[in-house]
């Protein structure tokens, strides 16, 4: 964890942490200071366990908020208080609406199938009232392992004049990516993990009801909905509950220690 002193709360989390700060907090964070920001959920804590890209991409972070009613349930049982949930399903409403009317910010989306993230781009635009979104590209499935359109995609994003990048390619993929091409976008002062919030965006998939967010319960909605999708990610990602019950004995090692550097920046 970094020793950064910060003006919230940095609770530790297994091998990694979360940041306790409100949506308007984040918000205003991202509108001055900018940043890496990732949404950690069970899914991620269970790669973060197995995966030494993964923490190092974790590590670089700027920010990590949580994405689990779960997860925030046993950190207080840790007596590590998260007061706030914010899933990136959330914060990218939230920071369109914020900053629609600021010129200044330009979005461009990676990520869903192709035309999704097209579609995505219209409809937020006519939700912010003007061209929020400057770009939009939906990468093949190698796209990552490829240097070829690694290279292409980066300089759509930097033709498009963006400043601010949403990517939503999936865990643990989209949150390496981010880490591994960061200094290759200096013009890109916002960077986010979003998994499947382009979708959301575009209409594609749609959202747990609200009754069922506030509960804590939109993972059934999922599971439900997409089984063959969703089903056996909880079921393995449910094994955070065991790493946190290791952790509360004091008995939790982290897989990597310090293997696991974080990124050069």
């Amino acid at each position: 964890m970094t020793e950064t002193r910060l003006p919230w709360r940095r609770q530790p989390l297994l091998n990694v942490w979360a940041d306790d700060l409100s949506m308007d907090d984040l918000l205003n964070r991202l509108g001055t200071a900018g940043g890496v920001v990732f949404t950690v959920n069970p899914d991620h804590l269970y790669h973060l366990q197995y995966n030494a890209d993964f923490v190092r991409a974790y590590r670089a972070a700027d920010i990590i908020t949580v994405d689990s009613h779960y997860v925030r349930l046993a950190l207080r049982a840790q007596g590590r208080t998260v007061a706030n949930r914010l899933p990136g399903s959330d914060i990218v409403p939230a920071f369109c609406a914020r900053q629609a009317a600021d010129p200044a910010t330009r979005i461009f989306l990676l990520g869903a199938r192709p035309g999704v993230a097209q579609r995505a781009r219209e409809a937020m635009n006519r939700k912010a009232g003007r061209e929020l979104v400057v770009g939009a590209h939906g990468p093949s499935m190698n796209f990552v392992n490829d240097p070829t359109e690694v290279d292409a995609v980066l300089k759509m994003i930097e033709a498009s004049g963006a400043n601010v990048l949403l990517v939503g390619l999936g865990a643990p993929k989209q949150e390496i990516w981010i880490s591994s091409v960061r200094h290759r976008l200096p013009q890109v002062r916002v960077m986010m993990g979003i998994g499947a919030t382009i979708d959301y965006e575009a209409g594609e998939v749609r959202r747990a009801p609200v009754v069922l967010r506030r509960l804590g319960l939109e993972w059934t909605y999922r599971v439900w909905t997409e089984p063959g999708r969703y089903l056996m990610r909880y079921v393995r990602s449910s094994k955070f509950l065991w790493w946190m019950l290791m952790d509360r004995l004091g008995l939790y090692k982290d897989p990597f220690d310090g293997s696991a550097a974080p990124l050069t920046r």
